[in-house]
């Protein structure tokens, strides 16, 4: 039985998966980032690493038929269809400091570390999610930027669980550079 959910802008969901499950996120309105992030059912000390993914797929981008591991390497999620091909597992979810760095209005400011930390009832020093439909440009001589992401209205990522899994996500709270597209929206996801 399919359920549905949706996460509004700029806060985040807990959603509990089974093995064998698929997962697809969308995009509802097009440009926005969701904060993906994951941890072993009943297990908060494996979680997805973004790190081990990268080493894993000798790979910075994720494709299809590409693996996300734990950091334990191993197997969590399979990466089944993308409409987009392009997405972040750079860098870290956007949190206070972050907006105090770049922005100066830190503050009371959402941010997807608090969001997933809250939804899960955890208190991570520090989460690296895969950042779905972000777009960052890696340069030739290693820098890198931000850019406006080219999803559309209705684009989709779909993932198979490989093992039981509980879900931190986050509609990404950034609207002060093109990380999603100057604006934030909500996005859905739905478990078959």
């Amino acid at each position: 039985m399919s359920k549905e959910y949706t996460i509004p802008a700029c806060s985040g969901m807990k959603i509990d998966i089974k093995q064998g499950q698929s997962i697809t996120v969308i995009d509802i309105e097009g440009g926005q980032v969701v904060d993906f992030f994951a941890e072993v059912n009943g297990n908060a000390n494996e979680f997805l690493s973004t790190g081990v993914t990268i080493d894993c797929n000798e790979s910075l981008k994720l494709n299809i038929g590409d693996i996300i591991y734990t950091n334990l390497y191993h197997p969590m999620m399979k990466v089944l269809s993308d409409d987009v091909g392009e997405h972040d597992m750079l860098h870290p979810c956007c949190r206070r400091e972050m907006y105090e760095f770049f922005y100066h209005n830190g503050g009371e400011h959402p941010n997807c570390f608090d969001n997933i930390n809250r939804v899960l009832e955890e208190q991570r020093a520090i989460i690296t999610p895969v950042n779905l439909f972000m777009h960052t440009k890696i340069n030739t001589d290693g820098s890198i930027s931000v850019e406006e992401p080219i999803s559309k209205a209705g684009d989709k990522i779909v993932l198979k669980a490989l093992m039981d899994i509980t879900l931190g996500v986050a509609a990404c709270s950034v609207s002060e550079s093109k990380c999603n597209s100057g604006r934030c929206s909500s996005v859905k996801i739905v478990v078959d």
